[in-house]
């Protein structure tokens, strides 16, 4: 699993996708410093991209959705404290149970610590994993974590998922098939750019000023200038496509992409995540 051609991707989430507002993942593969963009790929139901992480074959990707929830929240609620059970109770909640439930937590606390927040957010500067609104990253969590699971996906430090035998050449030993990162673009995106937009949903915020700030991230994803140490290789093509999204989910699952290329870089078994992170929340991978 730590060969070079292993597939990898970044995956830009959508916990509700349409044609719109697709689920995009970034293919590529690594080669030294050097990472390939083969393909943009889109999806614009949750059953579609169940149906692709069913498909064989072996990859690492880094995932734009959170892996688990504030253990203070957690506890709180008195759901459960192991990892598994505590998803799959998670999933068998309706959206508007689980509204309801984070929102009556909200409530009962005071200004300025209405969320519970996983050790990883702050460092990550990501949203708490419980917020529900702008971004519903909580709904994310609900639609996205149970279908890694379904689909026999390894999640390092918190589900082992399915294994294969792979033939070392002198003995068999057995490794993930599949395995899932949790990713967030925008700790690679604010390295590059600080506080400058370079995304929106809403056309009237598709501004000149934020056309700017993509091509200058993906110039710089280009020439190797993060902290990850790798340059981003696209086609002319390509570069037009992530320059032209103001959105910004195609070059969302590029930067994810690149964390994955970077997680690949530090092997098995954790790939860069912290032998301390709480295996209850889960750890945004390169933060």
């Amino acid at each position: 699993m730590r060969g070079e051609t292993l597939q990898l991707l970044g995956c830009d989430f959508s916990s509700r996708p349409t044609r719109k507002k697709s689920i995009v993942l970034a293919l590529g593969s690594k080669q030294d410093k050097r990472v390939q963009l083969s393909k943009l790929q889109r999806f614009d139901s949750l059953l579609g991209f169940a149906d692709w992480l069913h498909q064989p074959g072996d990859w690492l990707g880094a995932f734009d959705f959170p892996f688990g929830l504030p253990r203070e929240l957690v506890q709180h609620l008195g759901w459960p404290l192991q990892w598994q059970a505590c998803i799959q109770h998670y999933a068998s909640l309706s959206r508007e149970e689980i509204r309801a439930t984070f929102s009556a937590f909200c409530d009962a606390r005071p200004v300025g610590t209405k969320f519970a927040h996983r050790a990883t957010d702050r460092p990550a500067g990501a949203s708490p994993s419980m917020k529900w609104v702008n971004p519903p990253v909580a709904y994310m969590l609900h639609a996205g974590v149970p279908l890694l699971m379904q689909a026999g996906v390894h999640l390092p430090g918190l589900y082992p998922g399915a294994s294969s035998d792979v033939d070392d050449g002198v003995d068999a030993q057995v490794q993930p098939r599949k395995i899932a990162l949790e990713g967030y673009p925008g700790l690679l995106a604010r390295e590059v750019l600080g506080q400058r937009s370079y995304k929106s949903d809403d056309k009237v915020k598709q501004t000149s000023e934020r056309l700017i700030a993509r091509k200058d991230l993906i110039t710089a994803l280009e020439h190797g200038q993060t902290r990850l140490g790798l340059r981003l290789k696209l086609s002319h093509a390509q570069r037009d496509a992530l320059v032209d999204d103001p959105s910004g989910d195609a070059l969302d699952a590029v930067l994810c992409l690149m964390q994955a290329a970077w997680a690949q870089g530090q092997g098995a078994p954790l790939y860069g995540l912290p032998e301390t992170m709480d295996s209850l929340e889960g750890w945004i991978v390169t933060a």
